[in-house]
């Protein structure tokens, strides 16, 4: 058979059902065999490739995994953010390329001999976990070990280029024994429980935060074991779909641009034991030095890298599966803490999540908060969510949606970048067929991809998409309020950002948009909420619209910045309401 077609049988046998594509004439034996074995969904641009496929694997609940193949030089580059994405937020990808005939490659002696050539694998090798040029043929044993490497240990996405004489090549087609490439990961040692066991029975402050490494099967399996231990839990941005927000153990997200209640909890902990989350500066604060700074910090991470990073400092670090040590640390003894959670229920309470007077509301323009709060209670459990991944829209959607038991959030927070939205909605929407996928990101954003507006409307996706209007970058716009007391440059339209009527450019594929305002209340963008197929709707925001709380930096005499901790966010609490809630550490204004 030609050797296209074994590599999609192969594929098949791993678990690929689905392939995201640009076409091109380096890929056109791969196009026309996968186009047999896989349901193959083209895209406009190649970014969506890469990002659709990821956000297909992390919403899947089926188990079926989808690629991206995207054709020779530009087909290459383009998908490129898409994989440092992936790469970043430890996500499983496999990236196909095609490649100019091996007797036309340039192997480093000039720039460039064969149509469209340029080396690939040298471009992504430092954002993937596996990065090789196949310039012969593959058996079964090595083509089915190198992709499996992409789910092997710390997951991330794995590229393999594939020369285009490769692919159309003549092999035997003889049934070749499957490898046996099954991982199994490190697991926690007795020794390294009882040190565990000693740190909980001096805990009376405890709290465990869930990252995204610890799998949603694993929190269905345990629940009831971690609700019966009485420890709050919090959640990374990427584990926030781990547990619902109206269970009695939760007590938020905390983040640099996290939940206020959420952040001041954990820095009153005396314990806490990080499952599956690389503690990040996004996670711990720029100021990293006061992360816990009345605890101890417990990290549970399958990448030693990572607990040995030094930032923050780590009182005990286990490079182990995150998902089998959660099971086997909830089964340790622990120390009665019901008047630790009713004090960080307290705090919840005290502070809520749109905090009153924090950000102005403006007549005729909606609250982004408000509509996100909306949101909430009109997803289902049954829902996809998909906050985008940078921006005001995305840091409203992660401080104020309260996710719901069964519902799936996916976002891509690594490497921040704008656009991410549509096309991992649309990856969300083909793995859940049946489900609804909502969409909500500024306009911004949405701008950097809106190409991929023809590929929903073609495919009839279920999509319902929030566009936060606010004529440009929301969060650039408040940093140069901010810092540069309102020199706009570059941040909306009247400082020459080209951003489109929304409308018409939705009726330039056929589609109509609802617009909404302040009238939250509206029966008519409900109804169009709770219909099938994609729904549009833009949501206008006022340019000076202020996204709080956040942690804030300041400018030091020397020209440099510094952070505040994670329990001091801008605007401050007044005293009355912080002396109630700072019990453990310090709550005066921080200087």
């Amino acid at each position: 058979m030609k050797y296209s077609d074994q590599i999609a049988k192969w594929l098949t046998e791993l678990g690929y059902t689905h392939c995201f594509f640009v076409g091109g004439g380096n890929i056109m034996h791969l196009v026309e065999s996968l186009s047999r074995y896989l349901e193959c969904v083209p895209v406009v641009h190649e970014v969506a490739a890469s990002i659709a496929a990821e956000y297909f694997n992390e919403s899947s609940s089926k188990k079926s995994k989808a690629l991206a193949l995207v054709t020779a030089g530009p087909g290459l580059t383009n998908s490129v953010t898409g994989i440092a994405g992936a790469f970043l937020e430890s996500r499983e990808l496999l990236v196909i390329g095609g490649q100019a005939k091996t007797v036309d490659l340039a192997r480093g002696k000039v720039r460039q001999r064969g149509i469209q050539e340029i080396d690939g694998v040298s471009i992504v090798k430092a954002i993937t976990k596996k990065a090789e040029l196949m310039d012969n043929i593959w058996d079964a044993e090595k083509f089915k070990e190198f992709i499996s490497n992409s789910s092997k240990g710390r997951p991330g996405p794995v590229f393999l280029e594939i020369p285009i004489d490769i692919q159309a090549k003549d092999v035997d087609s003889q049934d070749i024994p499957t490898s046996d490439s099954h991982h199994k990961p490190a697991r926690i040692c007795e020794t390294q429980l009882y040190e565990i066991q000693q740190l909980l029975v001096e805990s009376s402050r405890p709290v465990i935060l869930l990252g995204g490494g610890v799998k949603r099967s694993t929190i269905k399996k345990l629940l009831p074991v971690l609700g019966s231990k009485g420890i709050p839990v919090a959640t990374t941005w990427n584990g926030a779909d781990r547990i619902s927000s109206n269970h009695p153990l939760y007590i938020g997200r905390p983040n640099t641009w996290g939940q206020r209640s959420a952040n001041i909890c954990l820095q009153q902990a005396d314990l806490l034991l990080a499952f599956g989350t690389r503690l990040g500066m996004q996670q711990t604060g720029f100021n990293w030095q006061e992360f816990l700074p009345v605890g101890k910090v417990v990290q549970f991470d399958i990448d030693p890298a990572e607990i040995n990073k030094g930032h923050p400092e780590v009182d005990a670090g286990f490079a182990v599966d995150a998902n089998t040590a959660l099971e086997e640390v909830l089964k340790l003894k622990t120390n009665d803490t019901s008047d630790w959670l009713i004090h960080c229920k307290r705090i919840r309470e005290t502070i809520p999540l749109i905090e009153e007077g924090v950000n102005k509301e403006y007549q005729g323009y909606a609250s982004p908060h408000k509509i996100v709060e909306l949101l909430s209670h009109l997803t289902s459990k049954e829902d996809v969510i998909v906050p985008c991944s940078s921006g005001g829209a995305f840091t409203t959607m992660m401080q104020v949606f309260e996710q719901k038991e069964g519902q799936i959030m996916v976002t891509n927070k690594g490497l921040a970048s704008m656009g991410y939205g549509l096309s991992g909605a649309i990856g969300a929407a083909v793995a859940n067929p049946d489900k609804r996928v909502v969409l909500v990101e500024g306009d911004g954003g949405f701008a950097q991809n809106i190409q991929e507006i023809g590929t929903a409307i073609i495919n009839n996706l279920n999509i319902k998409i929030f566009i936060f209007d606010d004529s440009g970058y929301a969060s650039i716009r408040m940093t140069q309020r901010s810092y540069f007391n309102g020199r706009y440059v570059g941040c909306d339209t009247i400082t020459g950002l080209g951003l489109p009527k929304w409308e018409a450019l939705f009726k330039a594929w056929g589609h109509k948009s609802i617009s909404v305002g302040d009238e939250y209340e509206n029966p008519l963008w409900k109804e169009n909420f709770q219909k099938k197929g994609l729904q549009v709707f833009i949501v206008k925001v006022n340019p000076e619209q202020t996204y709080f709380p956040k942690i804030q930096s300041r400018v030091l005499s020397d020209g440099s910045m510094a952070s505040n901790p994670l329990h001091y966010m801008t605007p401050e609490l007044v005293k009355d309401v912080s002396k109630a809630i700072f019990k453990y550490i310090a709550g005066e204004n921080y200087e």
